[in-house]
């Protein structure tokens, strides 16, 4: 990647701007850090499909930034992260809150632990299990994932995660219609809203479910 800093720096501060969020100084160094580790474990464990990193910077770290408005710390949990997105970024972003970041994958757990170690990142704590199996009930002000194929399953499966008056957020590409009726067959109460990722043409949104305030127990 080092080549191609100038380049990548150039991309994040733009798209960093247009975002207009209140983050902490040094940010976008710490940011560039964790690409440049990622793209080198990129090229022996396949962490991210996304190769190019000016491409990373739009859609793996401005992507994850601009969910954070939806977001509700202190107490983060971040469902099937990958790599950590969102929730190493939002980590970055947030200093001040507690982040965990759930995977099954070892591979993936491994790397972040070591971008833990070697960025300093002391407000994440990487977990390797299965969500089904993730013994942490009521802990949480945000569930978030961007890895669910279904907000159904999603919801029955995070909500008891949620600590009360928690919500849980589900980062989505197009409007998934299907899925939100399926939400409202289970008369499940959720709100939506469009993102807007600089330099990303693709439609992005984010769905909140208020797990407080909806069945529980279900399936």
């Amino acid at each position: 990647m080092a080549e191609s800093v100038p380049a990548v720096a150039a991309r994040l501060a733009s798209g960093l701007e247009a975002l207009d969020l209140e983050l902490p100084a040094g940010l976008p160094r710490r940011l560039l850090a964790y690409l440049g580790l990622l793209s080198r474990w990129n090229r022996a464990y396949n962490l991210s499909a996304i190769r190019d990193p000016e491409e990373m910077v739009t859609r793996h770290i401005l992507d994850s930034l601009a969910v954070l408005p939806h977001v509700a710390g202190p107490r983060v949990l971040d469902v099937g992260t990958g790599a950590g997105l969102p929730g190493l970024v939002l980590a970055l972003a947030r200093p001040d809150w507690q982040l965990t970041l759930l995977d099954s994958n070892a591979k993936k757990v491994t790397f972040l632990r070591q971008a833990r170690l070697e960025l300093g990142i002391d407000n994440i704590h990487p977990e390797q299990a299965r969500v089904e199996r993730f013994a942490a009930l009521g802990a949480f002000d945000t569930v978030i994932s961007r890895a669910y194929g279904s907000l159904r399953l999603f919801y029955r499966q995070t909500a008891p995660l949620c600590a009360p008056g928690g919500r849980l957020v589900a980062m989505k590409g197009r409007l998934p219609q299907s899925e939100i009726a399926e939400l409202a067959d289970d008369e499940v109460t959720f709100r939506s809203h469009r993102l807007t990722v600089p330099g990303l043409e693709a439609e992005r949104h984010v769905i909140i479910m208020d797990p407080e305030h909806s069945p529980t127990g279900m399936g």
